[in-house]
C-alpha cells in the first residue's frame, strides 16, 4: 500500500503477505526474470539450422568478451556438443538491434549508414541514415547469438546434422561446380549441374530446369579465342607493317629534300660565279 499522496516525491510500498510468504514471492520473481539466451545454430554441409534455448548462464560464458568471426569450441553447452567448434557470425539484443562487424565495443550505437554497409538497406540513391547498431563483443544482453559450425563433433544433433536439406539452386559458374563437387579439370562440369524441377503436370512428364553454366570452356569457346588472338596478331602484323612503310617514306622524303637542297645551293654558288664573272668584265681598264 501507499501512505503518500500525489505531492510526495517518495513513494513508501508496505507488504502486506507474512515474511515467508515475501521470501517465497521474491524468489519467484528471480525465476522469472532468468535471462534466456537463444543460439540460432546452422551446419552449412547439410543446409540445416535450429535455434536452442540456454537458460543456464554458465554454459553461455564462453561467448562473452567474443568477437564476430571469432571460434569458440561448444564443449561447456553438453555432453552432445563435445568437438564442436562455432564461428560468431553475429546476434541481435533484446530490442532487436543487430550486431555490426568492425564496431568494437558491447553497447550499442549510433552510425551515419550508407549503401554497402551491414545492417542498412537504403530506399532511395544515395540515402544515409543514422541508425542504431549494437558492437560487435559478445555480451549478456543479447538475445539471440548467431553461430556457424566450423568443426563437427563426435555425437549428432537432431534436427542439425542428421538431417540434409537439398538445395534448390547450385551454382552457375564452372569453377564453382568444380570445388562444390570436388571435379578435376578433365570432368564434364555439365554433368554435375544442380537441375531445379519444375512443377508437374498431369499426364506430362517430369521436367527439370538447369541454370546456363557461365565461364564453361567449350570447343566454341577455344575457338572464338583462337580467332581473338588471330586478329590481335594480324593488327600487329599491319600496324608493324604500316610503320615500315612509314618509316620508309619518310627515309624517301628526306633524300629527296635533301637531294633539292643541294641543287638549290648548287644553282645559287652557280649564279653567284656568273655574276661576278661578268662584273669583273665589265669593269674599265686604267
Amino acid at each position: 500500500m501507499c501512505y503518500g499522496h500525489n505531492r510526495c516525491k517518495s513513494v513508501t510500498w508496505v507488504s502486506t503477505q507474512p515474511a515467508f510468504q515475501s521470501a517465497s514471492f521474491t524468489s519467484s520473481r528471480r525465476l522469472l526474470h532468468v535471462e534466456i539466451m537463444k543460439l540460432n545454430v546452422s551446419y552449412p554441409a547439410t543446409g540445416c539450422q535450429k535455434l536452442f534455448e540456454i537458460v543456464d548462464e554458465h554454459k553461455i560464458r564462453m561467448f562473452y568478451e567474443k568477437r564476430m568471426g571469432a571460434e569458440v569450441e561448444a564443449d561447456s553447452l553438453g555432453d552432445e556438443w563435445k568437438g564442436y567448434v562455432f564461428r560468431i557470425t553475429g546476434g541481435n539484443d533484446k530490442q532487436g538491434f543487430p550486431m555490426k562487424q568492425g564496431v568494437l565495443t558491447n553497447g550499442r550505437v549510433r552510425l551515419l549508414l550508407s549503401k554497402g554497409h551491414s545492417c542498412y538497406r537504403p530506399r532511395r540513391d544515395g540515402e544515409r541514415k543514422r541508425k542504431s547498431v549494437r558492437g560487435c563483443i559478445v555480451d549478456s544482453y543479447l538475445s539471440v547469438l548467431s553461430l556457424v559450425v566450423v568443426r563437427k563433433g563426435e555425437q549428432e544433433i537432431p534436427g542439425l546434422t542428421d538431417t540434409t536439406i537439398p538445395r534448390r539452386l547450385g551454382p552457375k559458374r564452372a569453377s564453382r561446380i568444380r570445388k562444390l563437387f570436388n571435379l578435376s579439370k578433365e570432368d564434364d562440369v555439365r554433368q554435375y549441374v544442380v537441375k531445379r524441377p519444375l512443377p508437374q503436370k498431369e499426364g506430362k512428364k517430369l521436367r527439370t530446369k538447369a541454370p546456363k553454366i557461365q565461364r564453361l570452356i567449350t570447343p566454341l569457346t577455344l575457338q572464338r579465342k583462337r580467332h581473338r588472338l588471330a586478329l590481335k596478331k594480324k593488327r600487329c602484323l599491319r600496324r608493324k607493317e604500316q610503320a615500315d612503310n612509314y618509316a620508309k617514306l619518310l627515309a624517301q622524303r628526306k633524300k629527296e629534300s635533301k637531294a633539292r637542297r643541294q641543287e638549290e645551293i648548287q644553282r645559287r654558288r652557280s649564279a653567284s660565279m656568273r655574276d661576278s664573272k661578268s662584273s669583273t668584265q665589265s669593269a674599265p681598264t686604267k
